[in-house]
Parts: structure tokens; C-alpha cells; sequence
């Protein structure tokens, strides 16, 4: 079990090495790993507080620089991380992608994210967050269809 956790540690710490340079200070890429370990983790509610504790912060200051002050590509981290994705897939003949929105519905404007903005869950637009989640499927050659070689 303990080498198991050592090399999914090992793993996460090389990928996110793999976005590194797209956050210009140490704090950053700090930060960054941080998040993205707290977004993946158990958690339940995930915001700053909840993810700062997740880190060991005892406030939300540091993911709230992370997300509000620090310098950092964005456009350049998007496609690090669509290149990661086809890697991941792999050869497009091997299966699908899979991409759906989901919409959380919100009161207020102050949770990352949130906008006044069209949601399939109210059917209108309203202030949510839009989760954008993604799944890659292998699809057997028995299963496929003229269409999929499109």
C-alpha cells in the first residue's frame, strides 16, 4: 500500500512538473499542485477554505492569489493539458472522447467560476458554475459503426 501511494505521488509531482513553466514563481507552481490535488482528493465541498485546509493553509489567502493575483498562462496551460489528454487517449481509432456539461446552480457571484450564464440544468440562464467533465472510452472494433470512422 505504501509503495502504492509513494508512486501515485511520484506520478502526480511529474505531471503537474509537465505544467510548471506555465506559472511564472515558485509560489505558483506550489499553489497550482496544491489545487489540483485538492480538486482530486476527498474533499467534499471544494472551494478555497476547504481546499487551503486540504493543502495544510490555515486560510484561503494562498489558492485566492492562485487564482485571482498570480501571473500565469492560460492559454498555454490549456494546451498542455489537451496535449496530456491525446497522449492519454491515445490513437483516435481506439475509442471516443466523451465531453458533458454540468451545471451548479449558485446564489451568490463570489465562488471561482460562477457567472450569470446558460445552464441545461435550469434551462435558462442563471448564476452557475459550469463543470465541464470528460471520460475516454475504448470502444471494441465489434462495436463500432460506419459513423465513428469520422
Amino acid at each position: 500500500m505504501q509503495s502504492e501511494v509513494l508512486e501515485w505521488s511520484a506520478g502526480f509531482t511529474a505531471f503537474c512538473a509537465r505544467f510548471a513553466h506555465r506559472f511564472s514563481r515558485v509560489e505558483s507552481r506550489r499553489r497550482m499542485a496544491a489545487y489540483v490535488r485538492g480538486l482530486l482528493g476527498e474533499v467534499e465541498r471544494k472551494n478555497g477554505w476547504t481546499l487551503a485546509e486540504a493543502a495544510g493553509d490555515a486560510g484561503p489567502e494562498g489558492m485566492q492569489r492562485l487564482l485571482n493575483f498570480y501571473s500565469w498562462d492560460c492559454e498555454g496551460l490549456r494546451d498542455d493539458v489537451r496535449e496530456v489528454l491525446v497522449e492519454t487517449i491515445g490513437d483516435a481509432d481506439k475509442g471516443v472522447l466523451i465531453v458533458d456539461e454540468t451545471g451548479f446552480l449558485k446564489k451568490g457571484t463570489r465562488s471561482a467560476g460562477v457567472a450569470r450564464q446558460y445552464s441545461g440544468t435550469a434551462g435558462r440562464v442563471e448564476n452557475c458554475h459550469l463543470l465541464l467533465c470528460q471520460a475516454a472510452v475504448a470502444v471494441p472494433i465489434s462495436g463500432r459503426s460506419a459513423s465513428m470512422a469520422r
